[in-house]
């Protein structure tokens, strides 16, 4: 019993929250920014527990997804579908009942947020399978991680403004950065089996399509503050992300696998530091 609990843990990746976090932050700057501030605690506590859920049940797909794949990379190989401590069968079970927990959380929600909620999910399961068809198949996670936000924007407001989109817009682009990070540690073995990511798409360059990425970001944060009418507090935050992405790029650029999977797993800093800024744009 004690191995099968510690393999349903290790398969919703509850020894690595990094995932977690990488959905939680964007979420937060939404519901700050939906609420002027400190939003309503049953909302901050739906949204915490519904970014976990979900988060967890794309864990259980994504290795449902790539089980025939998983066992063929040194980093992936010992997931517990692929190591047989769990069937294909149980790791969809899983997915599916975290992500009914989730819809049933959202209940005391508006319809707006309910009905978002469906393209959420929807995005949530085709994203593991474009690695077999789509170049750049970090995008479709930057929709997917930031769903969080037009969902928190019409949870607390009933419709979506333009300031939510462009955010929104920005958590693809901060998504393709750190995604292509993560990319670059299992390039080789994915040129190998012939999947698609953004580090093979970008090939030499990689670095620069992250700077591109990132700077995409920042501008989409600013463009946001002068729509939220974030005062100058603001670019405390927004500074400490800035030197965060120069800490990334100085990272990649070594291409080493060690040093890509800092800087991806560092991210979680840079969406600390954004919302830092917003938290003290809005004091």
């Amino acid at each position: 019993m004690r191995d099968r609990i510690l393999a349903y843990a290790y398969l919703i990746r509850l020894d690595k929250p990094i995932g977690t976090l990488l959905l939680l932050w964007p979420t937060l700057w939404a519901l700050w920014l939906a609420s002027s501030g400190f939003p309503d605690w049953h909302l901050l506590i739906i949204f915490i527990l519904g970014t976990f859920l979900m988060r967890s049940a794309g864990c259980a797909m994504n290795d449902y997804a790539d089980q025939d794949f998983d066992r063929h990379v040194l980093r992936t190989k010992d997931r517990p579908i692929t190591s047989g401590k769990i069937t294909g069968k149980e790791a969809l079970a899983v997915a599916a009942t975290l992500a009914l927990i989730a819809y049933l959380l959202i209940q005391p929600l508006n319809a707006l947020t309910q009905e978002l909620s469906f393209f959420a999910l929807a995005v949530g399961i085709i994203y593991p399978f474009t690695k077999r068809f789509f170049a750049i198949p970090q995008a479709v996670l930057g929709i997917a991680f930031g769903f969080g936000i037009p969902m928190a924007y019409a949870a607390v407001l009933g419709f979506i403004p333009m300031e939510a989109w462009i955010l929104f817009v920005g958590n693809i682009f901060w998504a393709i950065a750190y995604d292509t990070a993560y990319a670059m540690v299992d390039r080789d073995d994915d040129l190998r089996l012939g999947l698609r990511t953004s580090a093979i798409t970008f090939g030499r360059f990689d670095v620069l399509a992250i700077a591109l990425s990132y700077g995409m970001l920042f501008l989409s944060q600013i463009w946001v503050a002068q729509l939220a009418n974030l005062n100058n507090y603001f670019w405390v935050g927004w500074s400490f992300a800035i030197a965060c992405a120069v800490y990334h790029l100085k990272l990649v650029a070594s291409r080493k696998r060690e040093d890509c999977f800092k800087a991806f797993r560092h991210n979680n800093w840079l969406g600390g530091f954004l919302f830092l800024g917003i938290l003290l744009g809005l004091t």
